[in-house]
């Protein structure tokens, strides 16, 4: 039987823990069939990732709400997102704050996120094709940082683009990953703690240099 949005909300979000009223509206407001491959439709609301092509995958919607959730984000926050993939996790922020800045290395996937995006209706997310490692800083200082791809470690300019009080998001490791989240608690001073085991695809780049 296909899944539907009510029962994501309901089934994979709400029963699991996601209590965050701007989340779960976000959740429910933008359709990720549009997100998500043609011959995929009947799957878009499935508890899990799905394949985009090219071994990219759009993540699991629990997933999404949970770093979402985490972050505790305000509407009036700016938001920096490494690894746009195919736009859904950027449209999802979109709905809870004001501006999200992201970047996307691989160039087929800036352009499908700016094609989703548009699709979607959604015009406060500004998104550009390069490598995520020096981050955004014309845009900066922002309120929280995500990323959606593994580095070994946190890009050093990533740290110094987020304001003091701002959170970063992130998968980290190699052959095993952890969701990490920092918080800047002065210029150059970070508290840090994991949170979940998770897989995600590596940060590409300079990252791995």
């Amino acid at each position: 039987m296909r899944t539907t949005k009510a029962d994501m909300i309901q089934f994979q979000l709400k029963d699991r823990g996601i209590t965050d009223p701007a989340v779960l509206k976000a959740m429910g407001s933008v359709d990720r069939s549009l997100f998500v491959p043609d011959d995929m439709q009947d799957l878009a609301y499935e508890d899990g990732p799905l394949p985009i092509g090219h071994e990219q995958t759009i993540s699991q919607p629990y997933i999404v709400a949970y770093m979402a959730q985490e972050l505790k984000l305000n509407p009036e926050d700016k938001v920096l997102e490494i690894g746009s993939g195919c736009g859904y996790n950027a449209a999802i922020l979109s709905q809870i704050v004001s501006e999200v800045y992201s970047i996307e290395i691989v160039d087929w996937l800036a352009d499908l996120a700016k094609e989703n995006l548009q699709k979607a209706g959604i015009s406060n997310v500004y998104l550009q094709h390069k490598d995520g490692f020096e981050g955004w800083p014309e845009k900066a200082p922002f309120d929280a940082i995500v990323l959606t791809a593994a580095p070994p470690e946190i890009p050093e300019p990533l740290k110094k683009q987020l304001k003091v009080g701002g959170k970063i998001l992130a998968p980290v490791g190699e052959e095993v990953q952890y969701l990490n989240f920092w918080e800047k608690i002065g210029d150059h001073k970070f508290s840090k703690h994991k949170l979940l085991p998770v897989r995600f695809v590596p940060m590409t780049g300079e990252a791995q240099r």
